[in-house]
């Protein structure tokens, strides 16, 4: 049954969403998020249900095998079952909203349509209706990936494949030097500034969360009203509330929050031996699944479980909390809509079960405390490193009690400085200090909302000095310095010498910079020398592994999230191959300009072109929606910069990573504060808010934030379409 609502747009076609009660705002949020991102929401259903390929075809079997595999439709069910009644009231009256939001017009996409030519013009499947346990499932998509187990599929293949001695020490490329990211999908960056910092006197919290870039984006802005409740941020579609990132105003102040991935392994992952599905004696549960395929036959999709966790490979099980639990947080999901202060947000995320977060939270009494949230198991850290062999269950701890801040807290998935807070395997080695450098060259009236930007803005590469030094010093040419002598011109400096420059002056990777296309050229050949190097040969071997692990797997793309550790470690010949690439790039640029292709003057900007994801690249045939020429821009940025903009090092210049966000939130006035996303508030293409956000975006700039009732526009609701009618 339909439940009261208002709901209100801003200029960028935010939806502000108003109601009496938490369960007639948590319908109207569904249904409001239906009518903006029916097709995503859509598809987020198929990948929990393990439905993907019988919406696009063969592409999506990889994917419902691993769903079906891990158990995740099945743990959604587990978790909505030992729910309590609030949540499961709070959930349910979301998953109406969606389903009357979807039925009112939501599911009328020009994605569906595209999806229905390329099958001959046969229409989807009938989906059922949204179920309450729908939202959790969503969630659970999201993040499945996120512990970073399938980086120990990884280092297991470099430890059995470089054998005893340099698989050992291989390993610890992707993580004894904070060489490497976690996964193609982890990283963000945080900050919190105290009262004393800023020049309204009040907290400020400001940062941005990285992932795979999708069309449309992960997040949605939105507003969510009630009678002492106001909270806007940054939604996860399909999901009720504000989880991530939240700025609420309350009866007694304001309050808020933010995120990062605190890049923790709490995802024991095991080593079950050889075809573990074959060993009766360690499978506690078996069974199968029938996948439909459109355009093929249906596949019978087998699954077993060990006494630690559903098999994720043919000798791994995986031991999840949300599985072994039955818990995904949905508790704390629905105390942070209520929280109050900084101290409420802290006891909300103590029921914080997956991802492993780094929390900053401020209210405006200027309080501000940081925290780890979430569950991990309380193994040592050697536990965490390579699958284990163990066959006892450790149990699960959280984490200690919140930290005061007092100055300023930066958070960007480096290694922490405590020691009960070092929960992973490999950190991100820039992002931080160069944060906290830029907040120390401090505005002299004090930092506010706008001067955030200069910091999420940032592009500088904080380890391209130390790849260009592999190239050695200048060499002094006698001819250059007789030359310079006697005030003769001196020749245009080589590509080497380019590269030098560029990296002593900071490295910056701006969109309308040669030399940081010239770096990025040279690191691209330097990796895939690097891979192809016989050392590194046997990496090379096939894994035998499902194909969705393939990013995690894939070897010049992990080379290159290593590349300084790995020429560090001497194993391969790094001033050499760094030559070697130089004359490769040299022979390109020569080449170039012989074609008139004029490489030498190419930029960063020209290379480095926004690449997201969409559903319909996996349908042969099919059309995905694009960014309009007219909001496109050069960006720059890279995935060692604040500026989060990272394709793949030796695979891919185009960008398929980064900042999904950013924020600013002013506990002083809320009218102050500041955000935006790549693209815009709708998922239609034929929406004017499709992509409107993204030109600013493009250039790191955030916008403020419109709260004021009067100056939004009211927005009449479809009515429900009846089922003849749809």
């Amino acid at each position: 049954m339909t439940r009261p609502f208002e709901l209100f747009r801003d200029d960028l076609g935010v939806p502000h969403v108003r109601a009496g009660s938490e369960a007639d705002l948590a319908y109207g949020q569904g249904y409001v998020t239906a009518l903006d991102r029916g097709w995503q929401l859509e598809v987020d259903r198929w990948h929990g249900e393990g439905r993907l390929a019988a919406r696009v075809g063969p592409a999506g079997l990889e994917w419902d095998r691993f769903a079906v595999g891990v158990r995740l439709a099945d743990t959604t069910r587990r978790v909505w079952e030992a729910l309590a009644g609030p949540e499961r009231a709070w959930l349910a009256a979301y998953a109406d909203g969606v389903r009357d939001g979807l039925d009112a017009g939501g599911r009328d996409t020009p994605e569906r349509a595209e999806l229905a030519r390329a099958f001959g013009g046969a229409p989807l499947p009938d989906d059922e209706p949204w179920r309450p346990w729908t939202p959790v499932g969503t969630f659970l998509v999201h993040h499945v990936l996120f512990s970073g187990f399938p980086h120990l599929l990884w280092r297991e293949h470099v430890a059995r494949t470089l054998g005893p001695t340099l698989g050992d020490a291989a390993v610890g490329w992707w993580g004894a030097r904070d060489g490497g990211a976690g996964g193609p999908s982890s990283g963000s960056n945080a900050w919190a500034l105290h009262g004393s910092r800023t020049a309204s006197g009040a907290p400020l919290l400001a940062g941005d969360p990285h992932r795979l870039l999708e069309l449309p984006g992960v997040y949605q802005q939105v507003r969510l009203a009630r009678p002492g409740r106001d909270v806007l941020g940054l939604a996860f579609p399909g999901v009720p509330g504000v989880l991530h990132f939240g700025h609420a105003e309350t009866p007694v102040g304001a309050v808020a929050w933010g995120v990062t991935n605190a890049m923790a392994h709490h995802a024991a992952l095991y080593a079950e031996g050889v075809d573990a599905a074959a060993a009766g004696a360690r499978v506690v549960a078996q069974g199968s699944e029938a996948v439909p395929v459109r355009g093929g036959d249906t596949v019978v999709v087998r699954w077993a479980e060990t006494p630690r966790g559903p098999l994720v490979t043919d000798r791994h099980s995986l031991r999840w909390p949300v599985r072994v639990t039955a818990d995904a947080g949905v508790a704390a999901w629905r105390a942070l809509q209520q929280a109050r202060t900084a101290r409420d947000v802290a006891a909300a995320f103590a029921g914080w079960v997956d991802p492993v977060d780094r929390v900053l939270t401020a209210d405006s009494t200027g309080e501000v405390l940081r925290l780890t949230a979430g569950l991990v198991p309380d193994v040592p850290p050697s536990g965490r490193v390579v699958p284990a062999t163990r066959r006892d269950e450790p149990g699960w701890r959280r984490l200690p009690t919140p930290a005061v801040v007092t100055d300023v807290a930066v958070d960007a998935n480096h290694r922490p400085a405590l020691p009960e807070h070092d929960l992973g395997h490999a950190y991100a080695p820039h992002r931080a200090d160069r944060v906290c450098a830029l907040l120390a060259d401090r505005p002299t009236d004090g930092e506010s909302a706008e001067t955030q930007d200069r910091v999420l803005a940032d592009t500088r590469d904080g380890g391209a000095a130390e790849l260009v030094a592999w190239l050695g010093p200048a060499p002094v040419a006698e001819a250059a310095v007789t030359a310079a002598a006697w005030g003769e011109p001196v020749a245009t400096p080589g590509t080497a010498d380019r590269l030098r420059a560029w990296a002593a002056a900071g490295a910056p990777m701006d969109a309308d910079s040669a030399d940081a296309a010239l770096f990025a050229r040279w690191r691209h050949g330097l990796t895939r020398r690097v891979a192809a190097d016989p050392a590194l040969e046997p990496l090379h071997e096939a894994h035998g592994l499902p194909a969705v692990f393939a990013p995690w797997l894939d070897v010049v793309a992990r080379v290159g999230d290593a590349l300084a550790a790995i020429l560090a470690s001497g194993v391969v010949d790094g001033r050499r191959l760094a030559a070697e690439a130089l004359a490769d790039l040299d022979a390109d640029l020569d080449s170039d300009l012989d074609t008139d292709r004029a490489g030498a003057r190419e930029t960063w900007g020209d290379l480095h072109r926004l690449a997201p994801l969409h559903a319909l690249e996996l349908v042969p045939g099919a059309t995905a929606p694009a960014v309009p020429a007219a909001h496109a821009r050069p960006l720059g940025g890279s995935g060692d910069a604040v500026r989060c903009t990272a394709g793949v090092h030796g695979g891919t210049h185009a960008v398929l990573h980064g900042s999904v966000a950013r924020w600013v939130w002013d506990l002083g006035d809320r009218r102050r504060s500041r955000w935006g996303v790549p693209f815009g508030t709708s998922g239609d293409p034929r929406s004017p808010h499709f992509a409107d956000q993204h030109p600013a975006w493009a250039d790191a700039r955030t916008v403020p934030i419109e709260t004021d009732w009067a100056r939004l526009r009211p927005e009449s609701l479809p009515t429900r379409r009846p089922p003849e009618d749809r």
